[in-house]
C-alpha cells in the first residue's frame, strides 16, 4: 500500500498568521520590536526556536542559548492556546485528501512541529480524521531532513515505501524525500526562504487541485 506523506505548516494548513502572532507577543512582552509582516514568509516554518532567533536578530541583539530557552517556553505556552485563530487548510487540501483515500491511498502526516501541537492543531481543524499516521518533530530520535521520520509516518500508516510519495513546501522536506529515497512534489504556496523551483522536487503545484495529476505523472514514469 502506497503513502502519501504530507508535511503539514505551509502545505496543508496556512498557518503563519498565528506563528507570528505568537512570535511578536514574545518578543514585545521581553521589551523587544515586533517582527513586521513582511520578515515572515522567510522565518515560519522551521521551528519555534529558529523564529526566536531570527526575531532577536532582527532587533540587533546578539542571543545565546541561555536567552532563547526561556522565550520558547512563552512561545509554546501561548502558541497552544492560539493553534488555530487564523490556521486552516490552503485551499483544496480537504478535497484532494477525500480524493485520495477515496481512491485506497494511505496518508500521513510527517512535520518537524512537535506533537503537543501537532495533534491538537489537526483535531480542532477536524482534519485528523483524514490520517492513517501522524509523525511530529519528536517523533523519533530525529527529525526531517533525515529520513527515519519518513519511513516511520510510512510505516506507521501501513504502507510500504515502493511508490509512497512526499509533498512539502521546503529544502526540510525535499531532502527528508531524497534521503528516504521516494518522488517529492513541492508546493509553491509555501514556507521557505528559497523558491522550490529551485530546490529540485520532482514536480511543483501552485494549488491543490494540480496534485492528483502531479501524482499521476510519478506513478507513470516510476
Amino acid at each position: 500500500m502506497s503513502v502519501l506523506v504530507f508535511d503539514l505548516d505551509g502545505t496543508l494548513v496556512s498557518s503563519m498568521e498565528d506563528l507570528a502572532a505568537t512570535l511578536n507577543v514574545v518578543l514585545t512582552a521581553a521589551g523587544h520590536e515586533a517582527v513586521p509582516p513582511e520578515n515572515f514568509r522567510s522565518i515560519v516554518g522551521h521551528g519555534a526556536k529558529y523564529m526566536l532567533q531570527r526575531g532577536l536578530e532582527t532587533n540587533g541583539i546578539a542571543w545565546d542559548e541561555d536567552m532563547i530557552e526561556p522565550l520558547f517556553r512563552q512561545f509554546l505556552a501561548h502558541y497552544e492556546k492560539n493553534l488555530a485563530v487564523h490556521t486552516r487548510p490552503f485551499p483544496g487540501v480537504i478535497d484532494a485528501l477525500e480524493r485520495f483515500r477515496a481512491e485506497g491511498w494511505r496518508l500521513a502526516v510527517c512535520t518537524n512541529k512537535m506533537e503537543r501541537l501537532t495533534l491538537p492543531l489537526l483535531d480542532q481543524l477536524d482534519m485528523t480524521r483524514h490520517f492513517d499516521a501522524i509523525v511530529g518533530g519528536d517523533t523519533f530520535a530525529v527529525a526531517k531532513p533525515q529520513a527515519e521520520p519518513v519511513f516511520g509516518a510510512i510505516e506507521r500508516a501501513g504502507g510500504q515505501k515502493p511508490g509512497s510519495v512526499m509533498i512539502g513546501d521546503s529544502a526540510t522536506d525535499i531532502n527528508a524525500a531524497r534521503a528516504a529515497g521516494i518522488p517529492v512534489v513541492a508546493v509553491d504556496f509555501g514556507y521557505t526562504q528559497v523558491p522550490v523551483t529551485e530546490l529540485g522536487p520532482d514536480r511543483v503545484i501552485s494549488h491543490f487541485n494540480e496534485l492528483h495529476e502531479a501524482i499521476q505523472a510519478l506513478k507513470a514514469v516510476a
